[in-house]
């Protein structure tokens, strides 16, 4: 991309520089400067180096746990940069999250549960934050109506669609869905596939029941003998969602099961649970970097796909008034 209006600025907290810079590279433009300061009682500070007076500013910060710091940490950190960004007088403020934490927790699901996503959204309201763009949310609807600011959701379908493309050219495909909520997902996915490969596609979903943290469910809705499945979902958590619907998949006779999520999280035991044979290759994007997965057979079937071209892309639509929907389509 060329010619980035001056009046853009783009930062990225410390913990999400790389996939910042790699954002920044895309727009031919660099990261503004700033500081985060650690206090000796583990309170911080972070505050802009540079004038933001009158500007667009977008904020790259993914808040997926890891080693050094929580998701709770991470969204703290965004939302005081924010704060004091809003402070500085910048005219614009994007928080750009390509991993929001607590999208899953949309609704109740148990007597008293709390709304967590709702609890979110007033947060980021609270410190003044103008418009978030994230990608594949869990619950769209959920995330679009907990927000009363602009919210702005990509999605990770072409991308999946042009990695798998050469595996898929010559057989014949079924798009799976792991459970009922994630069919519109599918969906989307299996009407992009079918059109570049320019031959239909089948569907199917698999049943899926949570209570107390335990998954079951066994039925596989939809024709798999004969064909490549290909599971859509949009994360790996601890990688059980996934497996038993490869399971079930290969049960009804699939040839060859693939998988697409747009985060890896990969938690607990995800590394063993993908290592078998269930799954025979998948693809996550990297707005959350795949470090619990380290080298090994799992590892060996990973394909880690760049999504900082696409979010260029939507914060260079954003700061000069496009449309971001065009972007889910070839």
């Amino acid at each position: 991309m060329k010619d980035t209006d001056s009046d853009l600025q783009l930062f990225a907290l410390d913990d999400s520089l790389a996939f910042g810079e790699r954002i920044g590279a895309h727009l031919g433009l660099p990261l503004s400067p700033h500081e985060e300061r650690e206090f000796e009682d583990a309170e911080h500070k972070a505050r802009p180096l540079v004038n933001v007076r009158g500007k667009d500013v977008f904020v790259v910060h993914s808040l997926y746990g890891d080693g050094r710091q929580s998701g709770n940490d991470k969204l703290c950190r965004l939302l005081f940069f924010i704060g004091a960004l809003k402070d500085a007088s910048a005219a614009r403020v994007t928080a750009v999250v390509p991993y929001l934490a607590y999208a899953r927790k949309d609704r109740k699901t148990k007597p008293r549960d709390p709304v967590t996503t709702r609890y979110v959204a007033a947060l980021f309201e609270a410190v003044g934050t103008d418009a978030v763009l994230t990608m594949d949310v869990h619950n769209l609807a959920a995330y679009q109506n907990a927000f009363r600011i602009c919210t702005e959701n990509l999605e990770a379908n072409k991308l999946f669609v042009n990695y798998f493309l050469p595996l898929l050219r010559d057989s014949e495909t079924v798009v799976v869905a792991p459970d009922a909520g994630g069919i519109k997902r599918a969906e989307r996915f299996r009407q992009l596939l079918s059109h570049q490969l320019d031959k239909p596609v089948g569907a199917a979903f698999a049943e899926k029941y949570r209570s107390g943290g335990v998954v079951s469910g066994e039925l596989l809705v939809g024709e798999v003998r004969g064909k490549i499945a290909v599971i859509v979902d949009d994360l790996i958590s601890t990688g059980n969602t996934l497996v038993r619907t490869a399971r079930a998949c290969r049960a009804q006779g699939a040839t060859t099961v693939y998988a697409a999520a747009s985060h890896g999280l990969f938690t607990v035991d995800a590394p063993e649970v993908l290592a078998g044979d269930a799954i025979d290759r998948f693809a996550v994007t990297d707005t959350v970097p795949p470090f619990r997965l380290e080298e090994g057979a799992a590892r060996q079937k990973l394909a880690l796909l760049s999504s900082a071209g696409l979010f260029a892309e939507a914060i260079q639509r954003m700061h000069g008034g496009g449309s971001l929907t065009a972007l889910a389509e070839f």
